[in-house]
């Protein structure tokens, strides 16, 4: 790539970005695609259907990552989710705290960017807070905590965490043969289990989960084969355009949010430019408030009372800390960092279901002690 070709092309990443997340943001409002919803519906009423079109736009994920690195378009190694090292214990931590923050904050990072584009100021203030307590954990206060604490245990390997890479190694295959193989047979299952009994699949389960899936395999192909350059025409280093990893990067949203915050606080800094992160963010503001004027569903929503405030602020700040140290929130671990198949990815997206479940039953065993207000008392 040549000095006069790299604006061009990375405004083409960047604006494919920002459309493949407005679509997502649209398809996630329409589908109602939300990881606290599916975890409150199963723990509250035993509901499989959010969780279920959840699996199939994962397993749709899955077949199409690994697809592409059977053809050798990308490979796992170049993200940051297939390292050699195996974070668990910043996966655990991160994980269930992020899994906490989500119930207590309404959602999840990118269900509250849905909601605020659906005109819910409430999500306004828990993305703001997600900003802060982000960027504290990247950079900041809590950064420091977090890189002399749980990042300092974690199990060392030769050579990548994702499954193909260990399959590789153990047997002396070759890790895009494997990747095509373990990646279509896990995602797979993913999907079949998703879809099975068949009474209860609809289109939008189906076409809905699976379109979801797909946008989050385009965005890696985005970044990953559009967006890489062999040598860069002024490092003269292979590089990955308009990400703050350095790596390829698909859909996530807890550090997107913050790089956001950070490029408009201090957008006169020349240094200070836009990314695939920062674009995507927006992307899924714009797609949900686009859904809501074409349906009529744009509301305003505040706070209910102190109590309801207090809830969201703390999970802001859960999901802010958790989702860094995670590496990843529900979209970024769970759906991106899963369909790599790393080890890493596995654990924080465990986490947070288990500390999403576990908060929603705390929730309604909370409601079940309240005395009833409107039972009839007996006389003194």
């Amino acid at each position: 790539m040549t000095e006069a070709e790299l604006p061009g092309t990375t405004s083409l990443v960047l604006g494919l970005s920002f459309a493949i997340a407005v679509v997502f943001g649209a398809l996630a409002q329409q589908t109602r695609f939300c990881t606290m919803g599916a975890v409150a519906d199963l723990a509250a009423m035993g509901d499989w259907t959010r969780l279920r079109l959840w699996g199939v736009a994962l397993g749709t994920a899955i077949v199409g990552f690994n697809l592409m690195v059977a053809l050798g378009w990308i490979a796992a190694a170049n993200s940051i989710y297939a390292g050699p090292r195996v974070m668990w214990l910043s996966a655990v931590c991160g994980g269930l705290m992020f899994g906490i923050g989500m119930v207590l904050g309404g959602g999840c990072a990118s269900r509250n960017l849905l909601r605020a584009g659906t005109g819910n100021l409430k999500a306004v203030v828990v993305l703001l807070v997600v900003a802060l307590a982000g960027f504290a954990t990247l950079k900041g206060i809590t950064a420091v905590l977090r890189v002399n604490s749980v990042d300092t245990v974690f199990l060392a390997l030769e050579g990548g965490q994702d499954l193909p890479s260990l399959l590789a190694r153990a047997t002396g295959m070759s890790v895009a043969g494997l990747a095509g193989a373990v990646g279509t047979a896990i995602g797979g299952a993913i999907l079949v289990a998703a879809l099975y009994p068949r009474r209860d699949r609809s289109a939008e389960l189906v076409l809905g989960g699976a379109g979801l899936g797909l946008l989050v395999v385009a965005a890696w192909w985005v970044s990953g084969v559009l967006g890489y350059t062999a040598e860069h025409p002024q490092t003269l280093e292979a590089t990955f355009l308009a990400t703050n990893s350095r790596r390829m990067e698909s859909l996530t949203f807890v550090s997107a949010v913050s790089y956001a915050a950070d490029y408009l606080l201090f957008f006169s800094d020349a240094s200070k430019v836009l990314t695939i992160a920062i674009v995507s963010a927006a992307g899924m503001i714009v797609g949900a408030a686009l859904h809501a004027l074409l349906t009529g569903s744009l509301r305003w929503e505040g706070f209910a009372g102190a109590a309801d405030l207090r809830n969201h602020l703390v999970g802001g700040v859960l999901m802010g800390v958790g989702g860094v140290t995670a590496l990843g929130c529900t979209i970024g671990q769970g759906l991106s960092g899963v369909s790599t198949l790393s080890i890493t990815s596995v654990i924080a997206l465990a986490s947070i279901l288990a500390g999403g479940f576990a908060t929603v039953r705390y929730q309604a065993w909370q409601i079940g002690r309240e005395p009833d207000e409107t039972a009839p008392r007996r006389p003194a």
